[in-house]
């Protein structure tokens, strides 16, 4: 019996486009506006979007019938669930995929986590629904995705957290978000690779979101192991499942810290900069004073200077440099390894043993 398939992508031709939409419309779907999508269209189990770009996205339910019954006899002309190692040659590669979560968020940590993948683990996350942390719905799916990955076997992974005292003292040092994206992206691969008794057969590459202007920002920052490798940067990386899998996890760890803190300092932070994170940063500070902001935000955020000025309260002060004791300062003492020598603070895990 086929395992559920709840999601599917595919890019689509112009020609290919048009049909599905004139399908979708032959057929009694519902249809509906999505933001920077050609169309997007619903019916019973099944939803179907498909962007300017020409991917498609459908999801539900229903998604393998209408692949296997619809979209690949009707609009394709070929058959390809199932096929995408055969059709993808390169997929099978062993490699190792890197993302971060927490990057625009006022709240909580920088994670970056890497994943090595091998084809025994891409061909046994074909029908897992892995894809790019953004683009799943809810915290829960996150936590199962996370699981799936977690106790996949041959999937190996190291998640890297830099706690708010250790990235607002980094940034300091740095000047330059994508300079300390890149040192951690670094960090986590180095991490991930000492453990190459696990890693069978050893990578030949890393993939990468391409986040900076210049790619020799994250290839410099490699350390003696990770320049052993291949770096591939790109846009859209996490459509690799190797990439797709650390923003999973990336997210998890982001997830269960910006928890602990918000039961730490007895506040809910959200995630993201908006309205709602300004709000909880003004209880937040008028409750425990503005140098908790040391301790819970990015300070480098416009929004920390300006609530703080309405409040009349003036910037905390930077740690200085030196011992990593405060590197997961937004949770509770103790909860993670940590190494003196170093400004990281790693979260639980490392793949199945």
């Amino acid at each position: 019996m086929a395992a559920p398939l709840s999601h599917y992508t595919v890019v689509l031709t112009e020609r290919q486009a048009e049909a599905l939409e004139a399908y979708c419309r032959q057929h009694g779907f519902t249809f509906r506006e999505v933001p920077h999508a050609r169309f997007g269209a619903f019916r019973d189990d099944v939803n179907v979007v498909c962007y300017r770009s020409g991917k498609a996205v459908v999801q539900g339910r229903g998604t393998r019938d209408f692949v296997q019954f619809v979209l690949e006899p009707e609009i394709l002309r070929e058959a390809r669930l199932g096929y995408e190692l055969e059709l993808q040659p390169e997929l099978k590669l062993a490699r190792v995929g890197v993302d971060e979560s927490g990057k625009g968020d006022l709240f909580g940590p920088l994670c970056v986590a890497a994943v090595y993948v091998n084809e025994s683990v891409v061909r046994a996350w074909q029908e897992t629904g892995i894809r790019d942390s953004k683009r799943v719905g809810s915290d829960a799916a996150i936590r199962d995705l996370a699981r799936q990955i977690r106790t996949t076997p041959g999937c190996v992974f190291e998640v890297v957290v830099i706690g708010n005292e250790a990235y607002n003292r980094c940034w300091t040092q740095m000047g330059n978000v994508n300079r300390l994206l890149a040192w951690a992206h670094a960090r986590a691969v180095e991490n991930l690779l000492h453990k190459d008794g696990r890693l069978e057969p050893f990578p030949v590459r890393v993939i990468s979101d391409q986040f900076a202007r210049d790619p020799r920002l994250v290839q410099r920052a490699l350390m003696a192991r990770g320049r052993q490798l291949e770096l591939i940067q790109r846009h859209r990386a996490e459509a690799d499942p190797a990439v797709a899998a650390a923003s999973i996890l990336a997210r998890e760890a982001f997830l269960d810290r910006l928890t602990q803190m918000s039961r730490r300092w007895g506040v809910a932070l959200p995630r993201g900069a908006g309205p709602e994170a300004r709000t909880a940063l003004r209880e937040l500070v008028q409750r425990h004073g503005p140098d908790v902001c040391r301790q819970t935000t990015k300070l480098h955020f416009r929004t920390v200077a300006e609530v703080l000025g309405e409040l009349g309260l003036p910037l905390p002060r930077l740690p200085a440099a030196g011992r990593a004791g405060d590197a997961d300062s937004g949770a509770p003492s103790g909860t993670e390894g940590q190494e003196p020598s170093d400004l990281f603070g790693r979260a639980p895990g490392g793949g199945p043993r």
